[in-house]
């Protein structure tokens, strides 16, 4: 590495457009949610490094073959972020792409009912979050809290909450306020799905809701079921399913209820083509459906979604796109290397299919929006944002979960283009990272049951993101603390609130206090009575 006088600098643009206060202005955040961060903006020195891909954000029409690349010479400018000096338990990375430290004595949503990670508000077609009749609603993933907690995910199911609309967060309870409602289906109903019925676990995983008119909810989920031996190993790959099941909401000042939901459409199996299968990999990737309308192609209903590259998994190779660099980069890597290197084994993507009918029940696969061959395994809960015209993927990644030779922290990424299918620009210097942890990339990181004694408390404090109107972001709490003195969460953390603007973000230190808002805040900006009418 060259000296730091000869590091090469960036700025990063963070002002709050125009655009942006409206927005919030529209759902009602406090003043204070759109000033100006009380941080400077302006990324550090980088450390030597690859320049970044060279990504146009032009648009193509949703059903081209154009698959835009999140390479690996943009990745490793996560790297070159990185303060190279940070010390033992000290944040290495930008305080302007860092959420702020959650305390260790943070309160639980649900009363000690049960775990809650994943969570996703209810929402129609364009992302506005929806109360009804008063009563705000969101969607978790929730498990037993008998279970240890990193036993939950062949456990889990999909529970609701419920609380009044239009309270400030600091006038309401510390934990936010929920009611937990109970989980959305009966014993028995989404494992009906399933041809092989001799599976050792079915669980719900991630999704999303859509509210239209009469108070029709539309859920769509992930349908999974795991044929697992006594001692854990897998007799046959387990078999995730995208699929929906219909219900209708009934909200008055007294609570929530739901009718319905006593019927499962199976959408989508990876199909081995453009989507990873058990058959090629059977670790493969495929979940949490998020559907979205485009104003640039009216009347069709798509869908984005994680999976992986369509390649088996022991020959699987990346190529001189993949990487990405340019032509003379002195830093670059050859595909020789990379191939050798065993990140072959990481080639998440995020896919794309469109609605074939009006009832959403039938789909086609699209090929993928973004690839992360040689980058990362998991694209996690993708989600279209859109903002002063353009397109915003956001997507979450966890730390352990990149290839080799790349590093990042736990957090949500962001991409920009000019569609749904974009050349998509990765945010922030060419890195992609929009929120990140805590962490010190000159330290190994451990994992959340067991976190590494150098790094920051915060480290895995947060983690499935999902970004709300306005820039708000809310995630769930994992581990806060390190070594010998942690805490694991199973409830919502508090909402951050991060400024966009272009290819740029950064998180607003004046939003709540210090930047950390109302545990499990997620407020709603339309307000429906319980046959669909806004109110």
């Amino acid at each position: 590495m060259r000296t730091p006088q000869t590091r090469a600098r960036r700025a990063l643009i963070g002002a709050v457009s125009a655009g942006a206060l409206v927005t919030a202005a529209l759902i009602g955040l406090p003043a204070s949610a759109g000033a100006a961060p009380a941080v400077s903006t302006a990324l550090p020195d980088l450390q030597d490094g690859p320049e970044p891909t060279v990504h146009t954000q032009e648009a193509f029409a949703p059903e081209d073959d154009f698959t835009a690349k999140w390479t690996r010479a943009d990745a490793r400018q996560l790297k070159r972020l990185s303060d190279p000096t940070a010390g033992s338990k000290q944040n290495s990375m930008p305080t302007s792409l860092t959420m702020p430290d959650v305390p260790q004595d943070f309160p639980d949503m649900s009363n000690e009912e049960v775990w809650v990670w994943d969570s996703w508000p209810l929402t129609d077609e364009d992302a506005n979050q929806y109360s009804v009749n008063g009563q705000e609603i969101i969607f978790s993933l929730v498990a037993d809290r008998n279970l240890v907690f990193d036993e939950r995910h062949v456990f889990a199911k999909i529970g609701y909450f419920y609380r009044p609309a239009g309270i400030p967060a600091d006038e309401r309870p510390a934990n936010g306020g929920w009611t937990y409602g109970g989980l959305v289906f009966d014993e028995g109903v989404t494992g009906e799905i399933f041809p092989d019925q001799s599976y050792s676990h079915q669980t719900q995983w991630s999704g999303s809701a859509r509210i239209s008119k009469g108070g029709e909810i539309k859920l769509f989920f992930t349908d999974v079921a795991f044929y697992r031996n006594e001692d854990g190993s897998n007799r046959k790959p387990y078999d995730p399913r995208i699929a929906l099941s219909v219900g209708k909401v009934h909200a008055n000042k007294n609570g929530v209820r739901f009718t319905g939901f006593d019927k499962v459409t199976d959408l989508l199996q990876a199909d081995g083509t453009y989507y990873q299968t058990g058959a090629q990999n059977e670790f493969f990737n495929f979940r949490d459906p998020f559907t979205f309308e485009d104003p640039a192609h009216p009347g069709e209903t798509y869908m984005v979604f994680e999976g992986n590259s369509a390649m088996p998994r022991e020959s699987a190779t990346c190529d001189a796109e993949d990487l990405g660099y340019n032509e003379g980069d002195p830093f670059a890597e050859t595909v020789e290397q990379v191939n050798a290197s065993g990140a072959t084994y990481q080639i998440g993507n995020v896919g794309l299919a469109r609605a074939t009918n009006k009832a959403l029940t039938k789909w086609e696969f699209l090929p993928p929006i973004l690839s992360a061959n040689c980058v990362t395994d998991q694209t996690e809960r993708p989600q279209i944002y859109q903002k002063d015209g353009k397109y915003y993927l956001f997507t979450i990644s966890h730390r352990g979960t990149f290839a080799s030779g790349i590093d990042g922290p736990e957090g949500v990424y962001g991409f920009v283009g000019d569609g749904i299918r974009s050349d998509y620009q990765p945010m922030n210097s060419g890195s992609g990272l929009a929120l990140g942890n805590p962490t010190n990339l000159n330290f190994a990181g451990g994992q959340p049951f067991a976190p590494d004694y150098n790094q920051p408390i915060g480290h895995f404090q947060a983690y499935s993101h999902y970004v709300m109107p306005g820039g708000l972001v809310q995630s769930f709490i994992d581990t806060v603390g390190t070594e010998g003195d942690f805490r694991r969460g199973g409830t919502l953390a508090p909402t951050v609130k991060i400024d966009i603007d272009g290819a740029s973000s950064a998180v607003d230190y004046a939003y709540g206090d210090g930047g950390l808002g109302g545990y499990a805040d997620i407020p709603a900006n339309i307000d429906v009575n319980s046959g669909g009418k806004i109110k």
